[in-house]
């Protein structure tokens, strides 16, 4: 294989597609970004694949190895064309002293994992803070789930933060889901307890046995429906690891674009799941905060008029 040359890509300007480079010669798909986007980092790079905002020849690519002939296009959309300062890639809701609040969108990570240590919600709030606070810090009070978007909360001081762990469970009064699941449920609503452990290979799964495990109750109610798919809103009595994902497939209606959990369809091309409401009181004024994040479009464009619960 001949070695990869600087000038591996022609960049052409693209007015629907952002960026659009023309292979020289034949190279590996990350490879070939690295080397036409060096003024990204590795791990910016491979976000972008991660991410769907690679495509070659029209058709999206998300393997770092896909093999590249001379003469395709790849093409880099144009919504990470220009370099996001955090504010453009973080939807913020609500900011004081003590926290902010955003709705974290699908694909983002809530803080590093051993693949993935800077594209994460934690360190675009960290850059946020440190526009305006060189020495600011931001700390992590929760999770969401890579694929689940919406209300995510981070603690802007080491108080507040420790404040609200250490009372979690008393403090949070709703934990409200939007779940899209396949099928159509008979029952309009019910309480699912079981008792969740976890695999060796971090899968979570339900056990009927009481102790055998953590118990995870988890409420939820039909809002509209089609014979494919079903919108519930969920409401959580306790915040397991996957929990949402678990009693769904439980039930036998898994969440929409879970293959881990079941899922056999994926029409929104993400996971079926919304973090839509979280309140709580606030550990030192005991005043009632609640905070909300906006339903994904698409989200509801899957269900028309017709798609109402009888």
């Amino acid at each position: 294989m001949n070695k990869i040359k600087p000038d591996v890509g022609k960049k052409q300007s693209s007015q629907n597609s952002g960026i659009e480079f023309v292979v020289a010669e034949p190279s590996g798909l990350l490879d070939f970004l690295l080397l036409n986007l060096s003024n990204r980092s590795r791990n910016n790079v491979k976000s972008l694949l991660t991410h769907r905002e690679v495509s070659v020849d029209k058709v999206v690519v998300t393997q770092y190895d896909y093999a590249l002939r001379e003469g395709q296009k790849v093409q880099i959309s144009r919504s990470i064309n220009r370099e996001k300062s955090p504010e453009d890639v973080l939807n913020i809701i609500y900011e004081d002293h003590d926290m902010i609040v955003i709705n974290k969108p699908s694909g983002l990570l809530s803080v590093a994992t051993d693949k993935q240590e800077q594209l994460t919600a934690y360190h675009l709030l960290m850059d946020y803070v440190r526009k305006n606070n060189p020495k600011g810090r931001v700390f992590v009070v929760h999770r969401l789930d890579r694929d689940t978007s919406g209300v995510f909360m981070i603690a802007k001081n080491e108080r507040i933060k420790l404040a609200l762990q250490d009372n979690w469970g008393k403090i949070v009064s709703e934990r409200g889901y939007i779940a899209i699941v396949e099928g159509h449920l008979k029952e309009q609503s019910g309480r699912i307890k079981s008792w969740l452990r976890e695999t060796k290979t971090h899968l979570m799964y339900s056990s009927s046995v009481e102790g055998d495990g953590q118990e995870s109750i988890t409420n939820y109610q039909v809002i509209k429906q089609t014979p494919n798919y079903s919108m519930l809103d969920i409401r959580l009595e306790t915040g397991r690891k996957n929990q949402i994902r678990v009693h769904m497939k439980d039930l036998g209606h898994p969440v929409v674009g879970d293959k881990v959990y079941g899922a056999k369809s994926n029409p929104l091309k993400r996971l079926g799941l919304h973090a839509h409401k979280l309140e709580f009181e606030h550990p030192f004024s005991h005043k009632v905060m609640s905070f909300e994040a906006q339903l994904p479009n698409n989200f509801l464009s899957l269900f028309d008029k017709t798609g109402k619960v009888k």
